[in-house]
């Protein structure tokens, strides 16, 4: 058969000349070498000329020059993506959020006097919470449930809710921390009471910080307390504070008024409101009895306390605010727990139950058709609508053409919801 002749050029490569084929080494050849003078064994042993090698190129093939030409061709492209990065708006770097910001403030330096007033806010708020929740859970024997979240925006809050407890049919008190963006619609609606916010921007990052709370007892002898302290700021795309403002009040809302109760809750709230401003009490007086007011019914929801709202620099400085605030929302338990003791264990009749759920139903009209903070929170984006709606009560009533008889006690509630008394 003859040899085997192949065709390309590569498996001719891998073929080995005659010349480079191994020898086999015999006695013979190895008796020649011994025979070998001297001087010739010298020069053998210099360094033989190297013969060039038919695989160098195989085993060692030299670098393509292709990455080259590919760097150069790409040169253009990543030019142009420099150039589109460094004047794209969307690449750009974002400045800080103020929720970002103050979580920096929080972590690194905690909350002091030099703090943000913002962050002073939210941690007088929460300290307030606990000392509430512990309070009423004394006068329950039931724990609340707490409740923590998040809103992806910045902020949240802790839900602490009591529900179908010992003396409690439901209560709530909870804090809320947001923050956000406030469109053009809504900074124009809040020029009307704060000049200081900039009508020109399309939006402003805000933050709102409170503490709400609500209480319904079993017992139709005890009344129905709510109680609401918040601020609320505003900041330009720099953080700088743009616009600040106070908010809040509390309130009582008997289903069988006791005048003795009435006096009480007054008196304390008069007592914080003095150490400030003597013309605070009946200015935030008068105020609660005009807002919490179901105008569809031509009545009070209760029997009033104090409320305020826009409280800003045009009002008193920051500070001033602040304290007045802290003292309204320390005096709460003061004002509340002896009322709520004396009453949680009286008797009480089916009728008078009767009564107290159809009050209220009027309670639930007040926040749902009229309560500035509820239809606030609903519209809020990311809105937690449980705690929003926590202020409801568990049960209530809606009876078509009621009305008391004559010379009751159900009738004379209603007498003093649609005229407000001065109670101290």
């Amino acid at each position: 058969m003859p040899p085997f002749q192949p065709r390309l050029r590569v498996p001719r490569a891998l073929e080995l000349s005659h010349s480079y084929a191994p020898r086999p080494t015999t006695r013979l050849d190895v008796y020649r070498r011994a025979l070998i003078p001297s001087r010739r064994r010298c020069m053998s042993d210099l360094p033989p000329k190297k013969k060039p090698d038919p695989l160098e190129e195989w085993r060692n093939p030299p670098p393509s020059k292709w990455p080259n030409r590919i760097r150069l061709l790409m040169l253009p492209f990543i030019g142009a993506m420099i150039y589109s990065m460094w004047t794209d708006d969307s690449i750009k770097t974002e400045t800080p959020t103020i929720a970002q910001k103050d979580e920096l403030l929080k972590r690194e330096n905690g909350v002091s006097e030099q703090s943000p007033m913002r962050l002073r806010m939210e941690q007088f708020i929460k300290r307030q919470q606990k000392q509430i929740v512990s309070e009423l859970e004394k006068v329950d024997g039931t724990k609340f449930q707490i409740d923590s979240w998040q809103r992806p925006e910045g902020g949240g809050g802790i839900t602490c809710v009591l529900q179908d407890g010992k003396v409690f049919e439901k209560g709530g008190v909870n804090t809320s921390v947001v923050y956000g963006r406030l469109p053009r619609a809504a900074i124009q609606k809040m020029r009307v009471n704060h000049k200081a916010l900039d009508p020109d921007v399309e939006s402003l990052e805000f933050f709102a910080a409170g503490l709400s709370m609500v209480l319904h007892p079993h017992n139709p002898n005890a009344p129905t307390v709510h109680l609401n302290y918040r601020y609320f700021e505003t900041a330009d795309e720099a953080g700088n504070t743009n616009a600040w403002w106070y908010g809040g009040g509390c309130d009582l809302t008997p289903s069988y008024l006791y005048d003795e109760d009435a006096i009480h809750f007054h008196s304390t709230i008069k007592g914080a409101c003095e150490k400030h401003d003597k013309a605070y009490y009946p200015r935030f007086k008068k105020w609660c009895d005009e807002y919490f007011n179901n105008k569809h019914r031509s009545e009070t929801r209760g029997i009033g306390g104090i409320f305020f709202d826009d409280l800003d620099e045009t009002e008193k400085d920051q500070e001033q605010l602040f304290s007045f605030v802290q003292d309204c929302l320390s005096a709460f338990l003061p004002s509340y727990l002896p009322i709520i003791n004396k009453r949680k264990d009286m008797p009480f009749t089916d009728e008078m139950k009767h009564w107290q759920q159809i009050r209220r139903g009027r309670y639930v009209e007040f926040n749902l058709v009229h309560d500035r903070g509820t239809a606030f929170g609903l519209n809020t984006p990311g809105a937690r609508v449980e705690s929003i709606l926590m202020s409801l009560p568990l049960t209530a009533r809606w009876q078509y053409m009621h009305a008391p008889e004559k010379g009751t006690r159900e009738e004379r509630l209603l007498d003093v919801l649609r005229e407000p008394r001065e109670w101290v």
